[in-house]
């Protein structure tokens, strides 16, 4: 009886397992089809929930301007899924760069001197703050969509960020196309990230820490 018992519970985790890769893959697909379509959504990051769009796509990236109500000259940080697709948006990329990102024990975000392959209005000039992402839900997202997203926290501009799914205003979240049905139950609130500005001779400043 104990047998059974025990064999009945590793199936049903193991069906669990399989309807909660099933509604990742579920979600992965459907943002990749609204962000390939210019589409505008609210997301998990391996910091706080942000607002994200196609970071190729200046009509979608205008659209986060007006939905946060924010001002032009603050850029947007773009998000990537490895080392190889951060190279191909950066020019004269920086050789310490792989090895600061890989050391980093906090997410890092790095303002680079010079980005390429993006839109325009991403920044506010030619520099461009970019974060190789550490959550399994960018990185399927981005690597399916094969190209890099904005990231900007879920509010308007001026507000508290939503470190949590549940301090994400109703407003807001009416605001955009779509919001990711996963990860509403989680409390625990990620780390903000380090910010340092690497120039091409491998010189940085700190920005936050």
């Amino acid at each position: 009886m104990v047998f059974h018992h025990s064999l009945k519970i590793i199936i049903f985790v193991a069906i669990k397992k399989l309807f909660i890769m099933n509604d990742f893959d579920i979600e992965v697909d459907k943002c990749c089809e609204l962000l390939s379509q210019g589409k505008v959504i609210i997301y998990p990051t391996d910091t706080i929930w942000g607002i994200g769009c196609d970071a190729t796509n200046p009509k979608a990236v205008d659209k986060i301007f007006k939905i946060k109500e924010r001002s032009k000259g603050k850029g947007l940080i773009v998000l990537v899924d490895s080392i190889e697709m951060l190279q191909e948006y950066v020019n004269n990329f920086p050789p310490i760069a792989p090895d600061l990102i890989k050391s980093a024990k906090n997410p890092l975000s790095i303002i680079y001197s010079e980005s390429k392959g993006l839109a325009d209005n991403v920044s506010a000039d030619k520099s461009i703050c970019i974060r190789v992402a550490n959550n399994d839900f960018c990185k399927a997202l981005i690597h399916k969509l094969g190209r890099p997203i904005t990231s900007t926290s879920a509010n308007f501009s001026g507000d508290k960020a939503p470190s949590i799914y549940t301090e994400i205003t109703e407003k807001i979240k009416s605001s955009v196309d779509y919001v990711v049905g996963l990860y509403h139950d989680v409390l625990t609130k990620p780390k903000a990230s380090t910010i340092i500005r690497l120039y091409e001779d491998n010189r940085f400043d700190i920005i936050r820490q």
